[in-house]
């Protein structure tokens, strides 16, 4: 395996990579004009049909390097060939369903002009518009292990025509468990396939993926410069439990948005709630929730009207949003690898960011072995709302969150003093009713953790529970 040079001296463009001119046309129209280190490294091997392993961090460009690749193999083969051919001849395999949706959202139009088409399949919706989908002809499937495992048992998908596979996210599948689903599919392909592996790590068990799968790959290690990696600030606060609700929403409220991540489920949807009480609009995303659900909260995220999307692990690789200035972890991950997936959704495209970590006593421990595996600083400090605030002002950042507009930390749940507020959302401890209230929360997809009735919408509860919930939460 060769390791590639980590970085391009110069911009490079698409076309001078081998990408034809349809593709780098519509990269244009997007003002996509050069190409980022890992598709520098990766694509002239792709299209010369080799077998590539890259490992690079999330963020860098993987997508665009293997989804050019695979469309510029299709650009290449006359669109007659591929009429009377219903099943995919290339396949994407991802660990989550955010992270399928995002492919085919960032593929989809520039497989439009290359006259090719694009479907992802995943689990959390019904079954009939994928099969269907299927069924209408696909060039390139993008695709959860599990649902595509159904669905080929089903016979609704047929897999011997693929001969180009990628394994995206390889370390995360890992972790999901999910390496056998993806060996049962990759076997499914054709023989003669190139694969391409992708993944934030190359080691344990993605080896032995790359052992069993992969052909004299060439392997390209890339690592960000300091101008596209971003400076992320890393905090470890002693935070007792009865106190974690109070601080997370005064540092979200400080220097927010935020994805904050808790470690169960009902804690999500709990915490989500009571930061919407407290005059921030949140939602919950995990794997309890639809499919629906979960785009509608990071379409509400993205476009700016929650302060905080709050999520369990399983999401941390499936929350693709640039420019998040901080992430919280209301609970402490596991190990170190959480860690870095958790923290790695801040900090990119070049955006600096912060990470604030909240060590209750008995968790110290787990606290410091982290910061000794990741080389961070040691120790845990007592919070420090007020000098995140300053640094946030300092660097000038504009927020997009709800309310924000000048880039100057606002005045809402955060105080300026750094100490715990012992009421629910002000310093007098009454609710706020400021613009953000908790009906708006509610309105903008903040989750209260009441169970749902039999018979509702589970995409969304009836307008009259939202109602009776947002009074309730104005209220306090």
């Amino acid at each position: 395996m060769s390791i590639s040079p980590s970085l391009a001296p110069t911009p490079v463009r698409f076309s001078d990579l081998g990408v034809p001119r349809a593709l780098t046309a519509a990269l244009e129209q997007q003002g996509i004009l050069s190409a980022f280190p890992i598709q520098v490294a990766a694509l002239p091997d792709c299209l010369a049909g080799r077998d590539v392993c890259g490992k690079a961090p999330t963020g860098a460009g993987k997508t665009l390097a293997f989804g050019l690749a695979i469309l510029s193999r299709l650009a290449a083969t006359p669109r007659g060939g591929r009429r009377g051919r219903r099943s995919p001849t290339a396949l994407v395999l991802v660990p989550t369903r955010e992270l399928a949706a995002q492919i085919e959202e960032v593929m989809a139009p520039l497989a439009a002009t290359v006259g090719a088409r694009v479907a992802s399949i995943y689990g959390g919706v019904g079954y009939g518009k994928q099969v269907a989908a299927l069924r209408g002809g696909v060039d390139v499937l993008v695709a959860c292990p599990g649902r595509l495992t159904d669905l080929v048992d089903q016979g609704s998908a047929d897999l011997s025509h693929v001969d180009v596979v990628v394994i995206d996210e390889a370390d995360r599948m890992a972790d999901m468990g999910f390496l056998p689903a993806v060996r049962r599919l990759v076997d499914r392909t054709s023989g003669s396939r190139q694969t391409l592996l992708f993944s934030a790590t190359l080691d344990g068990p993605v080896d032995a993926l790359i052992r069993d799968y992969q052909h004299q790959p060439v392997r390209h290690d890339v690592v960000l410069s300091d101008a596209d990696r971003g400076e992320v600030s890393h905090h470890f606060w002693r935070v007792e439990a009865h106190d974690r609700v109070a601080v997370t929403a005064q540092v979200v409220s400080a220097v927010g948005p935020a994805v904050v991540f808790c470690r169960t489920k009902h804690g999500a949807d709990r915490l989500a709630d009571r930061l919407a009480r407290s005059g921030l609009a949140s939602a919950a995303i995990h794997g309890n929730r639809s499919q629906s659900q979960r785009e509608r909260a990071l379409g509400a995220f993205r476009a700016g009207r929650l302060h905080a999307l709050v999520a369990t692990d399983i999401a941390a690789r499936g929350i693709h949003v640039d420019a998040v200035p901080l992430v919280v972890h209301f609970d402490l991950p596991a190990d170190a690898t959480d860690y870095v997936h958790r923290s790695g959704r801040t900090g990119r495209a070049g955006a600096d960011g912060t990470v604030v970590s909240l060590i209750g006593t008995e968790h110290l421990a787990a606290a410091r072995l982290i910061q000794r595996r990741l080389g961070l600083s040691s120790g845990v400090g007592a919070p420090d709302v007020a000098s995140l605030a300053d640094a946030d002002a300092d660097a000038g950042r504009l927020r997009t969150g709800p309310g924000a507009t000048d880039g100057r930390p606002r005045t809402g749940p955060g105080v300026t003093d750094g100490r715990p507020r012992t009421g629910p959302g002000a310093t007098d401890g009454r609710p706020r009713r400021g613009p953000a209230s908790a009906k708006t929360a509610i309105r903008a997809g903040a989750h209260a953790s009441r169970p749902e009735r039999p018979g509702a919408d589970r995409a969304g509860r009836p307008a009259r529970a939202a109602r009776r919930r947002g009074r309730s939460a104005t209220r306090g």
